[in-house]
């Protein structure tokens, strides 16, 4: 099987200005135009750039053409090749971000939402330290890794590190414990280029199973060690670790920092490094320390907060040098020597501190609250207060699964907590808008932050309207539920969206379709019948067969799509609880590695969670199909069937729905043909599920 190389740009330059995500993008969007096109000249591209996501909304057709005309004004009959086009979509994107005021995209409230756009290059000195002493710290007792440990932090050695996507899932299960099952990594002291890009899809899928915003990276950027991405992504995953503490199932004494009701309801919806702030000014104000920390860059960058919050949480090693000292720098570096008597180790410089290091403070803060937050107060208090947290084991899955899914898709605002976060539903229209693009009239939208109910009101109804226009089972639910946050209406109608979406994009996949809807009988009917054609003998009965939850079925379908990514001797009989569980954190860890965006947990798969079987399967039926567009267009489906698609690549996921959905593909058209007409044969659970879901 051939590697993935990904798309070759020869000019060095140019290629420098994309991530493979982009170039991949680009590159559909441009041979679909050639196909169209008897020609595809200059003149022909402003209505084609006014369709693309980046300009949507900034340039229209006409100011695109303005533009161009700039560059090109005597060659817009000239014939363009892809090089061209792409200094083309520089020279407006160049232009937008003149139009925006210097900035690609505007800064997110959330520091886990980190940029990896390409236009900024620069990396940080000083976090890259930061990280590699974390790497160091961590995982110097890897059984793998250890031969490669220590890093030092002034060389490259930690971008090549990276690059085999090894270290990459380890961070991601030390963040996220039991994310990634470790026999699905490759751990060969030399890897081939096949093995390393399943390590690298397996880490980049994993890590929006986890919640790190990885839209605008593909696994050759990773290959490649370009480090402005490398460090983008890294430091999301070390937050997340850093941050894992700040919640209320972790750490009930958390309610401690609130007086009422009301008050728990408004901290448990907050987001980690909010918590966090609201955790340090409570010391603060017991230390007697006047000022409200707000951020942490410069509210900190005197170090003056520091001294009163170390003061307080461990009086033993108190001292008021710190706040005696006058000047910002020597502050720091007392206000360190005191951390380090507490064993929080010193992944910042007092440099990073009076600079105003936003990441490696929170980083820091959050350090101190794992080795001694000082909440040690009436743990009745915390008590009562947890009893709020009445929602069963399968709603919280849910919301999981639903958050981690809306932050995958790229969205502009940051998902913390659905059941808040959602209520007034601006993110809802935000992913309507992704699934089914022009379907929000944005100009019927009320924009956060916003104050009064009523305006709220109205944003969810238009929510449940496009809803209804997309045939969602909506009786009887009305705007107001959503803002009430009723959980069981607004989890009915996520699910209904991921299910949309999901169908949606394995319908555009049918070149053959002339239109025709994908039901979950399609894809049930696909699996039993690909798992048959290579003598496999399982078969489910529906998505519902309690037979599933030994998981051998969908190893075998994994198995199917591709013949070498399923390791047999590692693959348990399924009968026990036990030989469950190893077997579907397993096949979690092989369809991520395949390239499957998925956000299940094991125990969906042990329980047979309906919902998260459709989507497992559709998603395995998805990337099979996906496949096909890297070989040529004339073979045959029978020679497709039997495995030969050749290239794999984990990025497409990672692709805007929109313009994913408009690639031409071949498909496995004799399979979802003959599955229209057996559909009797099966069993459409899902389908029919759609209309009792609300």
């Amino acid at each position: 099987m051939s590697s993935y190389v990904g798309v070759v740009v020869s000019d060095p330059w140019l290629h420098s200005q994309f991530t493979q995500v982009e170039l991949r993008t680009l590159k559909s969007k441009f041979n679909s135009n050639k196909t169209l096109l008897e020609r595809f000249t200059v003149g022909e591209l402003p209505p084609v750039f006014a369709k693309l996501n980046a300009f949507s909304g900034t340039f229209d057709e006409d100011e695109i053409k303005s533009v161009l005309d700039k560059s090109y004004a005597d060659t817009s009959d000239q014939e363009v090749d892809f090089e061209t086009f792409l200094r083309a979509y520089l020279s407006v994107q160049a232009r937008g971000v003149e139009k925006s005021g210097g900035s690609k995209a505007s800064s997110s409230s959330s520091f886990l939402k980190t940029s990896t756009t390409t236009v900024h290059h620069a990396i940080n000195e000083s976090e890259k330290a930061s990280y590699v002493s974390h790497v160091n710290s961590y995982l110097r007792d890897d059984p793998f890794l250890k031969s490669y440990l220590p890093i030092h932090p002034a060389t490259n050695a930690f971008f090549d590190l990276v690059k085999d996507g090894v270290l990459l899932c380890k961070l991601i299960n030390l963040a996220v414990p039991g994310t990634i099952d470790e026999r699905a990594i490759n751990t060969k002291k030399i890897l081939n280029p096949w093995e390393r890009n399943e390590n690298l899809t397996l880490g980049l899928n994993s890590a929006k199973a986890i919640g790190c915003t990885v839209v605008n990276i593909g696994t050759q950027d990773i290959a490649e060690g370009r480090p402005y991405l490398v460090l983008g992504l890294i430091s999301q995953i070390i937050k997340i670790q850093m941050l894992a503490d700040l919640n209320f199932k972790k750490t009930p004494s958390l309610f401690q920092l609130v007086d009422d009701t009301q008050d728990a309801e408004e901290l448990m919806g907050l987001a980690p490094e909010k918590v966090l702030l609201k955790w340090m000014n409570f010391h603060l104000k017991k230390a007697g320390y006047e000022k409200q920390v707000t951020n942490f860059s410069s509210d900190v960058k005197d170090g003056e907060a520091y001294a009163y919050l170390l003061n307080a949480l461990a009086p033993e090693h108190s001292s008021h040098v710190a706040l005696e000292t006058k000047d910002p720098t020597e502050r720091a570096k007392k206000v360190l020597e005191q951390a380090e008597k507490m064993d929080c180790k010193r992944y910042l410089s007092p440099k990073d501190i009076v600079d105003g290091s936003a990441n490696l403070n929170l980083a820091f803060v959050a350090q101190i609250f794992q080795h001694r937050n000082g909440l040690t107060g009436d743990s009745s208090k915390s008590t009562s207060f947890a009893e709020m947290m009445t929602d069963d084991v399968e709603t919280s899955r849910e919301e999981r699964c639903f958050r981690l899914w809306i932050n995958s898709l790229g969205t502009a605002t940051y998902v913390n907590n659905v059941f808040e976060d959602l209520r007034n539903g601006w993110v809802l229209l935000e992913v309507l808008d992704k699934v089914s693009p022009g379907s929000v009239n944005w100009k019927h939208a009320n924009k956060p932050p916003i104050k009064m109910p009523f305006k709220k009101v109205e944003n969810c109804n238009e929510v449940i309207k496009i809803g209804k226009e997309l045939h969602f089972s909506l009786v009887n639910v009305a705007g107001n539920d959503i803002v009430q946050g009723n959980k069981k209406l607004l989890l009915a109608f996520l699910w209904q969206l991921m299910r949309y979406t999901m169908l949606q994009l394995l319908k555009n996949l049918r070149s053959h379709s002339q239109g025709k809807e994908i039901t979950d009988a399609d894809i049930l009917y696909w699996a039993n019948r690909k798992v048959k054609r290579v003598g496999r003998t399982s078969q489910a009965e529906s998505f519902r067969d309690k037979n599933l939850s030994s998981g051998i079925f969908f190893l075998e379908l994994l198995t199917a799509v591709e013949p070498r990514v399923v390791n047999w001797s590692l693959v348990t009989s399924g009968e026990t609880e036990e030989d469950k569980k190893l077997n579907a954190t397993y096949i979690i860890s092989v369809a991520r590695k395949l390239g499957c965006s998925i956000f299940l947990l094991p125990e969906d798969i042990i329980e047979v969670n309906q919902k998260m079987m459709l989507i497992l399967a559709a998603s395995i039926m998805y990337w099979s199909l996906q496949q096909q567009l890297d070989t040529d267009s004339n073979v045959s489906e029978d020679a497709t069937d039997e495995g030969d698609a050749n290239t794999v690549t984990g990025e497409i996921s990672n692709l805007s729905l929109d313009e994913a959905s408009e690639s031409s593909l071949v498909q496995d058209q004799e399979l979802l043909t003959k599955a229209d007409e057996d559909k009797d044969e099966v069993d459409g659970d899902g389908d029919g599920e759609n209309n009792n879901d609300a």
